[in-house]
């Protein structure tokens, strides 16, 4: 089983931390945000990656070189210019047309969350399953009873009536021709499969820990988080 990481972004809200780092590689809780995702998935049986790679690409190379220290293989494939999630991952085609299935995943998230339970949702026609969350708040919520009473403060809450979309997905390789040559999955790829009906969800009503790195803010939040659940 292969797992693609879209690792090409400048993640230019992270600045200063990316001017000289691209994003996957910042460190939380003292590991680059790219290992957190290989140990994660080497846990459900992933041990082959491929990372698409563009800003600072040689960093990637420094940092993780073949795999082996982590006991995994990893394959590289570079954007010359910045391609989007889509084209980044239809980059990768030469390594995925033959698999029966493989994984992909944000550069930019760092999750617990079993990934093998998307194979629950695929059936023949479907091409691929989007891993999805409920919406974290990012405010403290207050809930009032009868009289204008404060009930309870409750502090950043999932907000389970709304569903995010996760950044994991396990696609088949007939994805491979629905792809831009640029442009992100989000906005192209997903859009035209879900009007054909060949795309389906996987919610995770119980998260035990998913969040996504895209500010400073984020960071610390996600530091806490797993400094806290360390033995």
């Amino acid at each position: 089983m292969k797992a693609v990481i879209l690792a090409g972004g400048q993640g230019k809200r992270l600045r200063p931390l990316t001017n000289d780092l691209p994003k996957p590689l910042i460190p939380v809780a003292g590991k680059p945000i790219t290992v957190h995702q290989i140990e994660w998935l080497k846990k459900y049986g992933v041990k082959e990656f491929i990372l698409s790679v563009g800003y600072l690409k040689e960093k990637f190379l420094e940092e993780l070189g073949s795999g082996r220290k982590l006991g995994v293989s990893i394959a590289y494939v570079v954007e010359d210019e910045p391609l989007g999630t889509g084209g980044g991952l239809k980059n990768a085609k030469p390594l995925l047309e033959r698999e029966s299935h493989f994984y992909v995943v944000n550069g930019d998230i760092l999750t617990d969350i079993d990934p093998t339970r998307l194979f629950s949702r695929f059936d023949e026609d479907i091409l691929g399953v989007v891993a999805l969350v409920p919406l974290p708040s990012p405010y403290g919520v207050v809930k009032v009873g009868e009289g204008s009473k404060v009930l309870e403060f409750e502090e950043k809450p999932m907000l389970r009536d709304y569903w995010i979309n996760a950044g994991l997905y396990l696609f088949k390789p007939q994805i491979l021709e629905h792809l831009p040559d640029t442009g992100d999955l989000e906005r192209t790829t997903f859009p035209k499969l879900a009007r054909e009906g060949v795309l389906k969800a996987f919610k995770y009503e119980n998260v035990g820990f998913w969040k996504s790195i895209d500010t400073v803010k984020d960071v610390e939040e996600a530091e806490k988080i797993l400094r806290s659940t360390e033995p």
